[in-house]
């Protein structure tokens, strides 16, 4: 009988060149009956781990290895039969990738001279290349001796017959065995035309321009064995199966080595880590650690020195340590940074008797893979803690974890449109049509709107297309913080590149990757929220001579959930989403552990599985709590017998449904990938079929399911929601207590949260927070507090200025410390301010006080001569024109929002009012706090944001600005389809509809929308459009 195993098979990891995943390609292989598949990606190990996951299991035995183009055109693919030449691999991959730009590699012969003494070698001659010359085949033989093979690769387009005598010949003349191989690029012949395409997109260049170029024929896939054995000799054959009876090397072989120098010489890291936990304890209880805390403490050090995670904190603690030596706020987060271990060593402020977590949840021996902790670090400092990693363990041993980016639809409709040939105007137009929450299965119906016949030959193929390449990798791109540190260098256990920012290392694994083999990744995030927390602490301190930080904020204060329940949380971290501040006044939190539910139950896993409803009923007494038996109760008791969590739905897969610990593990996996590759559905019929033996209504577990769906989407785990409730409280008692530190610390943290400036500036002015305009005389680079009072003021800074430069801001408050401005002129000598300078701050208003309205200062920057060596100053005694019209407050406005973002002036929406029709006709937002629910009403606002969660069915949450608040507008999918132009792309609406209320919390359920953006033809506004 034929066996064989293929040993040269690309995937789409080689970007641009595969036309199938790698674990298409290892399920054809094994349902060809192959007995092994190399996947050997083109300087790549992008794909290995996957194809790695998916060959355990379906049984298949999986070579790795990779492909290289050399300078000196040849190409070569090297296996690895030991974990040595796996990681000779990996260093040369580092090698070439480094020393060339993102995405491409430089690899010369002279390169495998001391890189390759354990690799297996197959040498492809290159059709229609120069013949290889005599000295490369020597220096090709001498390296390898007899781990060096030549591959013959044989397809019908008519070169066969030639290619089979060169590779005889070369065999001849240079004495070296032969051995079949496929040159893979598909799973199955019918990716043809998908191969083609992204073949043609790497190309730059349409199908039919590229033509010779592509493969002539369907045959560069996995083919049957019959076929195989049609084609080659059967020591051919032969071959490969030895080859591949070498190769032993697997993935799981693969051991983390956590960086040893963390621990004092004289110490074990379980002695050390202890010693660190005692003094964090004498830290955070000065009075002594309660007996409680003390047993939890010694519990989990006794359970990470179980499984010797003690290195792993020791990291951690490192880290965080460096940050708060900086003075840079952090916070840990994830599923072991809520622990008592965690609190002692400051990796976060959740305090463990706050909140009941069991650490065992977190860190499972069953699991057998390391814990996982977040650290969230102040977004504008995180470069300095991320360049401290590289400088500590050296570029060597550090890298960032890959994010693989992949086509979605608009990148996909481009780029297969050109490669298709199709006309550039329309396939700009069809991509422009699609809207940020469109998924595949609405492709049809968008082109169709968009006047494009979906049913004709053409446009049937290039929805085929489009659809077969969605979700394919297009580059690898850095992960949002996820580092990887090695002991040794980290070139051995993975391939490492350059990313395209400077002085940035990526390796080829993501993070998926990693957890599949179970490798420790650092998470060294960046929060715009813990930015604007130490920017509020420091205006606070420096205003009111005090040392306020963040372990001091008064835990439980009343007046903060008051506010809270009421739904005011605009600019709060976490709960400022139309959706959270909905369910503010139902939820109606009154301790921290109903923050942790606020945070996690507006989720797509408790929405999806209709957990809401059941929770806020049973939290009202409006429903009876019971539970299936004790163990259920375990685990859900603290949510009132609903699961809120992705750690309760997993526990009760166990608990409900009778999953062993393993398969739980396996349905945590899935439910993480879910989103991008499915296989849930397996899960379904076992969950289902479990619960109902052991006594639970079929409706419930069908909820379950479909919960576990939502997580795929979006789940939150208790530990995170713990450790972001403790910055939902914080930064709620700050806008309670202290609101103009508050919003000004949001000001000068910007881009960040739902909220434009505007709009923050408005919900201030709403709070009584006075708020005064950018002044030359008096303004620093970003918003300060003003004041003399008790009540501080907002002063804007020069940092709202559109395109002013810091330093020019430094050169003018350096002059004005020195003494005071006298004129526009003085400043601009002395300053050395330019004509672009003078213009942004004439925009920004900055010159008011020296000069007047915009016009007279205009008029008066447009006098102020240069300095040169024959006019070395101005007299200030010329005469002073005055422009005779100042600017309407329409200019004004435009002026504002063009240079500033924002306005102190009057709200759009009150000088349309005052126009008349339409506007003077509609209810503002404060009117409708009076309106009864089940009223016709007509409200009109500018568009503020736009939100369609996956979990609200077709749904689309709009929201308008007046002059008074917010309008929250409910659009249902058969509205949206009959305004949809108006929907997406208007600026202005105005919206007929019925008033919807329920407690403090009002809508409008759209009835009919009209596009009034011409009136804002005159002001520079934008939405902002949120999934």
């Amino acid at each position: 009988m034929t066996s064989y195993a293929e040993l040269h098979c690309i995937s789409n990891y080689s970007f641009l060149r595969g036309a199938s995943h790698p674990e298409e390609l290892v399920l054809q292989a094994a349902v060809l009956g192959y007995q092994a598949l190399a996947i050997t990606d083109e300087c790549s190990m992008s794909g290995v781990v996957k194809a790695h996951v998916a060959a355990k299991t379906c049984g298949l035995k999986l070579i790795v290895g990779s492909e290289f183009h050399l300078e000196e055109d040849i190409c070569i693919v090297l296996l690895a039969p030991t974990r040595a030449a796996y990681g000779q691999i990996c260093n040369l991959i580092t090698t070439a990738r480094r020393r060339a730009n993102k995405g491409s590699y430089r690899l010369a012969l002279k390169d495998l001279e001391f890189s390759c003494s354990e690799c297996l070698a197959l040498l492809i001659p290159i059709p229609d290349a120069p013949t290889i010359q005599p000295a490369q085949m020597l220096i090709l033989k001498s390296l390898f001796e007899a781990r060096l093979w030549i591959g013959l690769e044989l397809f019908p387009d008519g070169k066969s017959l030639s290619q089979f005598e060169h590779v005889i010949n070369l065999s001849k003349t240079y004495q070296l065995p032969l051995t079949a191989s496929g040159d893979v690029h598909m799973h199955h012949a019918d990716r043809k035309v998908l191969l083609d395409v992204v073949s043609a997109i790497r190309m730059k260049q349409s199908v039919q321009l590229a033509g010779r170029l592509l493969f002539s024929n369907r045959e560069k896939h996995l083919r049957s064995l019959s076929l195989l054995q049609k084609l080659y000799p059967e020591a051919l054959l032969d071959a490969t199966t030895q080859i591949a009876d070498r190769c032993q090397f697997s993935l799981d072989e693969l051991r983390y080595e956590y960086p040893e120098e963390l621990v004092p010489p004289h110490l074990t890291p379980a002695a050390y880590l202890r010693q660190l936990v005692r003094m964090g304890a004498v830290k955070r209880w000065p009075n002594g650690t309660p007996d409680h805390v003390q047993a939890l403490i010694e519990r989990e050090l006794a359970l990470i020195a179980e499984l010797h995670y003690e290195y792993y904190f020791l990291t951690v603690f490192d880290i965080v340590h460096f940050a708060r030596s900086q003075e840079i706020l952090c916070q840990g987060r994830g599923s072991a940074a809520n622990s008592a271990v965690c609190y002692c060593l400051e990796i976060t402020e959740v305090d463990p008797s706050r909140i009941n977590l069991l650490f065992e949840r977190f860190i499972s021996k069953e699991r057998n893979e390391p814990p996982d902790i977040d650290v969230d670090f102040e977004h504008e400092r995180r470069e300095e803690v991320i360049q401290y990693i590289y400088k500590k363990y050296g570029r060597h041993r550090a890298a960032i974890a890959a994010t693989v980016i992949t086509y979605r639809p608009k990148s996909a409709v481009r780029d297969v449109g050109k490669a298709l040939g199709m006309d550039s105007q329309l396939v700009d137009h069809l991509a422009k049509s699609l809207s940020w929450w469109d998924k595949r299965e609405e492709l049809q119906d968008r082109f169709s709107e968009a006047g494009v016949n979906p049913r004709s030959p053409v446009v049937n193929q290039f929805l085929t297309l489009i659809n077969q390449i969605l979700g394919f990798p297009r580059h690898l791109s850095q992960h949002v913080g996820g580092f990887i540190i090695s002991s040794g260098p980290l070139s051995q256990l993975v391939p490492v590149e350059n990313a395209a920012m400077e002085d940035r290392t990526i390796i080829q694994w993501d993070k998926d990757d990693l957890e599949s083999l179970g490798l420790l990744k650092v998470d060294v995030l960046a929060l715009g929220m813990l930015t604007s927390i130490r920017k509020s602490l420091d205006l606070i301190n420096t205003y009111r001579q005090t040392h306020l930080t963040l372990a001091q904020i008064p835990p439980e204060d009343p007046k903060t959930y008051e506010m809270l329940q009421k739904g005011d949380s605009v600019g709060v971290f976490q709960v400022e989403s139309r959706a959270q501040i909905s369910m503010l006044p139902r939820l109606k939190p009154k301790c921290f552990y109903d923050l942790v539910i606020e945070v996690a139950i507006v989720r797509p896993g408790p929405i999806q599985g209709n957990m809401v409803h059941p929770y806020l009923r049973r939290r009202n007494n409006e429903e009876s709590v019971s539970y299936a038996n004790n163990e259920v109760r375990e685990v859900l008791e603290r949510t009132l017998g609903v699961p809120i969590f992705q750690e309760q739905v997993i526990k009760l897969a166990v608990v409900a449904a009778g999953f062993t610990p393993g398969e739980a593990d396996q349905l945590r996996r899935a439910m993480a990938a879910w989103k991008r590759r499915g296989g849930l559905e397996k899960f379904q019929q076992k969950l289902i079929d479990g619960m109902l033996q052991r006594g639970h209504e079929r409706a419930f577990a069908e909820r379950i399911f479909e919960q576990i769906k939502g997580f795929g989407e979006y789940g939150f785990p208790e530990s995170h929601a713990a450790s972001f409730a403790l910055l939902v409280y914080v930064s709620a008692w700050l806008k309670r207590h202290e609101p103009a530190a508050f919003y000004c610390g949001l000001l000068n943290s910007q881009p960040m949260g739902f909220y434009s400036p505007s709009q923050l500036v408005q919900d201030a002015q709403r709070h009584q927070v006075e708020i005064f305009p950018v002044d030359i005389l008096c303004s620093e680079w970003e918003s300060t507090l003003t004041g003399h009072t008790n009540t501080p003021a907002i002063r804007l800074g020069f940092q709202r200025i559109k395109g002013f430069r810091e330093e020019t801001a430094l050169r003018i408050i350096q002059a004005r410390k020195q003494k005071p401005i006298q004129s526009i002129q003085d400043i601009s000598t002395r300053a050395k301010l330019d004509r672009g300078d003078l213009s942004r701050l004439t925009e920004g208003g900055a010159f008011k006080q020296l000069s007047g309205h915009r016009y007279q200062t205009h008029w008066d920057v447009q006098g102020i001569l240069p300095n040169t060596p024959l006019i070395d100053h101005v007299a200030d005694n010329e005469e002073h024109y005055q422009v005779a019209r100042s600017p309407s407050e329409p200019e004004n406005l435009h002026a504002d929002y063009t240079s500033l973002g924002l306005t102190l002036g009057r709200h759009p929406m009150a000088l349309l009012r005052d126009y008349g029709k339409p506007f003077d006709q509609c209810h503002t937002a404060r009117d409708l706090e009076a309106v009864r629910h089940g009223r016709m009403v007509q409200v009109s606002g500018i568009v503020t944001g736009r939100q369609r969660p996956g979990s609200a069915s077709g749904v689309i949450f709009l929201t308008l600005e007046d002059e008074t608040n917010n309008i929250n507008v409910v659009i249902w999918t058969r509205i949206l389809e009959r305004f949809r132009a108006a929907v997406v792309q208007g600026r202005l609406l105005l919206v007929k509809g019925i008033v919807e209320r329920e407690a403090s919390v009002i809508h409008v359920i759209a009835g009919h929308i009209t596009d009034l953006s011409h009136h804002l033809e005159h002001f520079s506004l934008r939405s902002r459009d949120f999934h």
